[in-house]
């Protein structure tokens, strides 16, 4: 004889996971039912991902960067510039003023020194000393200092070779005073136009009273 399941609790538990899968559905959660020994269903949740709060970003976009690094490395071009400009301009300046005070006294000694022999009579009355490039705006240059000790007035030409580390003379430079009291001091300017590399050595070559 067949046994039959009153309708009345049949239609009670379709009811109950009916309502069971609309409320799974409604917050878009897995659910599972378990039939064995009736407990009924079980559900795990999954919380949504929460988007990123860009307001707490920091930083500038790409092309806000790109942009700021061409101002900055255009505006260190320009005043790059804008300095080897002002070396130059400070440089020709400073070889136009002493050209202009030293020309003919170096015309003068090299003519005095040409047939001069040996080191010539004066090399204990000449020191040299080198000028900072900085206040020359780049140019190689050497404060020559004579000093009359003969006790009488007196002319002084001056030789003064540039050598490369190798000791090889590159340039050669003349200067001089005319009718030095005794005792008095001159300060002429010998300028190197070799460039600042390799660095070159100024050697007293000649020194001679007249």
């Amino acid at each position: 004889m067949s046994r039959r399941v009153p309708h009345g609790r049949s239609g009670s538990r379709r009811v109950a996971v009916l309502l069971s899968a609309i409320a799974c559905g409604s917050v878009l959660v897995s659910c599972s039912s378990d039939d064995g020994g009736g407990s009924g269903a079980t559900a795990s949740i999954t919380p949504r991902p929460t988007p990123p709060n860009t307001s707490n970003f920091t930083g500038t976009p790409p092309s806000a960067i790109a942009s700021a690094a061409s101002s900055i490395i255009a505006s260190a071009s320009e005043r790059a510039a804008s300095a080897a400009a002002s070396v130059e301009a400070r440089a020709s300046e400073f070889a136009a003023s002493v050209s202009a005070d030293t020309a003919r006294a170096a015309a003068t000694a090299e003519k005095e020194l040409k047939n001069v022999q040996g080191s010539g009579n004066a090399t204990s009355e000449v020191a040299m000393t080198g000028v900072p490039l900085a206040e020359t705006g780049g140019v190689r240059a050497v404060l020559i200092t004579i000093t009359n000790r003969s006790g009488e007035t007196a002319s002084y030409a001056v030789q003064v070779d540039f050598k490369n580390p190798d000791g090889k003379v590159v340039e050669t430079k003349f200067v001089g005073k005319e009718n030095l009291e005794a005792g008095k001091k001159a300060t002429p300017i010998v300028i190197s136009r070799q460039p600042a590399e390799p660095q070159l050595t100024a050697v007293l070559t000649k020194a001679q009273r007249y």
